[in-house]
């Protein structure tokens, strides 16, 4: 088949973060599986003049690509309702959205966008529910896994590098904890974006986790804790997972025998005291986590079901709507005096308040929440006041 991705090479669009975990796992996955895949950017927002340029762009690919999948993985609003729209109505592709963190994101986002799609994904069995309230019947409930270029045998503890690590960003609660760890005499070598060793590159990231007698995973996420890539990748590279909990953990590992897992403080600095000086149970432990991602947890058996999916949920009679041309959607697009006079308040008095980075960035949030809570769908169309107003933020 052929299968168009849509979303971001690097992490939230900027090169200077990194793959993204979308563009890195996804697009090897599936030309593994035999497929004909290209890569539609649509998180670096740089790259286009405005939103209408990058729907305009993103129409433009399907007609001449003619997938029989489109794959997105949405941010915002980069993607119009209206653009979803005449796509999904083609007899000749099926789409389908990847969604990230429905914990808080489905009362942003994803409830507004399911509508404009043949089928979403959810990684959270609870929102499974919510969607159906809300009339979107064709979700499908999958989770993150691992790349199989990232798979490697464990290596024994006594062989290991590093005591302890953690591989990810600098952010929320983490610092604090990485803290109490070392006050408490345990040094955790930490790597990723706000850490003082900085990101690294993406081949070295397995080599760590295999290289550690105990990778740290922390579930935290605004909203309800949830489960990670990292779940996948640490033990699917060979190394030692020790985690905190999460909804539905137990669906895709058995804890204790092919993970650990923590809870609090206490829980966390007494299991690393204890494997470290328990090595072959945690070589054990290891292996077992090892195996059960090569048979259930790769990419590819993601991959596979998600397109097998997307294809069943396509109606078969696809009735053709009457819909504006792209033209005329992207007349409402356009920003009036008052509404250009509107942004230039708000980016002034947002920049006084947080400082010239923080300030459009802040400024673009503001109406976003306002958005959603007021216009609803709207705010993902084309006339929404997020995107086109803060059109490159």
């Amino acid at each position: 088949m052929k299968v168009l991705c849509v979303f971001g090479e690097h992490q939230y669009g900027d090169p200077s973060r990194g793959l993204s975990t979308e563009f890195a796992a996804f697009v090897p996955a599936l030309r593994q599986l035999g497929h004909e895949v290209r890569h539609f950017e649509s998180w670096n927002r740089g790259m286009y003049r405005d939103l209408a340029e990058l729907n305009a762009k993103l129409l433009q690919a399907v007609d001449e690509f003619r997938p029989d999948i489109m794959l997105t993985v949405q941010m915002f609003f980069e993607l119009w309702l209206e653009t979803l729209d005449i796509i999904r109505a083609r007899a000749d592709v099926a789409t389908v959205s990847w969604t990230t963190d429905d914990s808080w994101k489905y009362r942003e986002v994803s409830r507004f966008i399911g509508h404009s799609y043949d089928a979403m994904t959810t990684t959270y069995d609870y929102v499974l529910p919510r969607y159906h309230a809300d009339g979107i019947q064709s979700v499908l409930l999958t989770q993150w896994a691992v790349s199989s270029d990232w798979l490697s045998d464990p290596r024994p503890a006594r062989e290991c590098r590093y005591p302890v690590s953690f591989v990810g960003a600098a952010h929320g609660d983490r610092p604090g904890i990485i803290s109490r760890l070392r006050a408490q005499g345990i040094d955790v070598a930490c790597f990723g974006h706000g850490w003082p060793n900085g990101s690294v590159a993406a081949e070295d990231i397995p080599r760590i986790m295999r290289d550690s007698a105990i990778s740290l995973n922390f579930a935290n996420s605004k909203g309800n804790d949830q489960i990670k890539a990292r779940t996948f990748e640490v033990p699917g590279a060979g190394g030692f997972l020790l985690t905190a909990g999460a909804p539905g953990l137990e669906r895709f590992f058995v804890p204790g025998k092919e993970i650990a897992v923590f809870d609090g403080m206490t829980v966390l600095a007494d299991s690393i005291r204890h494997f470290l000086a328990h090595q072959d149970e945690r070589d054990m432990i290891a292996l077992a986590g090892n195996r059960r991602v090569r048979n259930e947890h790769t990419y590819e058996h993601r991959m596979a079901q998600v397109l097998e999916f997307a294809r069943a949920s396509k109606p078969r009679d696809v009735t053709r709507q009457i819909t504006p041309s792209f033209d005329e959607i992207r007349q409402s697009h356009r920003l009036t005096p008052l509404s250009q006079g509107l942004r230039i308040v708000l980016l002034g008095l947002c920049r006084i308040v947080f400082g010239p980075e923080r300030g459009p960035r802040a400024a673009r949030r503001l109406v976003f929440e306002l958005s959603w809570r007021i216009a609803g769908r709207r705010t993902f169309s084309a006339a929404g006041w997020p995107g086109r107003l803060f059109p490159h933020d």
